[in-house]
């Protein structure tokens, strides 16, 4: 049974997703936090380097649908590398080609790492993962 939270874990979770590692760095999980960070940073920067694209949401049939709505949740899911991308408005178009293609994976894997440091967050904060 897992002990009671001692922490209010939605700014922990929230700093998680806003800056990749801020969750861990809150809860003095210094090297995990920093190594978080550097793992979603560089994989972002890789992928805007290979010229990836970042999904929009686009609705049609179901697969488009799943591919499009999930790259989307994937790329916002990057928390602040998203916004600043967004903000000086970088615009890839979606053009065929293999390395656009990885860069446009690095991106939402980028975004997915980041969910899973914020899952790994809220487990400490709660008391579910022993210290």
């Amino acid at each position: 049974m897992p002990k009671p939270a001692s922490i209010n874990w939605i700014p922990v979770v929230g700093l998680a997703w806003l800056l990749p590692g801020g969750g861990h760095l809150l809860l003095k999980r210094t090297t995990r936090g920093i190594l978080l960070f550097a793992s979603v940073i560089i994989a972002f920067l890789l992928g805007l380097m290979l010229r990836g694209a970042l999904f929009e949401p686009q609705t049609g049939d179901l697969f488009t649908t799943l591919i499009y709505c999930g790259g989307f949740v994937g790329n916002v899911a990057s928390g602040i590398l998203y916004l600043i991308t967004v903000a000086l408005g970088y615009n890839q178009p979606d053009v065929a080609g293999h390395v656009h293609d990885y860069g446009t994976k690095l991106l939402v894997g980028a975004g997915l790492m980041n969910i899973l440091a914020m899952v790994d967050a809220y487990e400490i904060a709660t008391g579910v993962k022993p210290e």
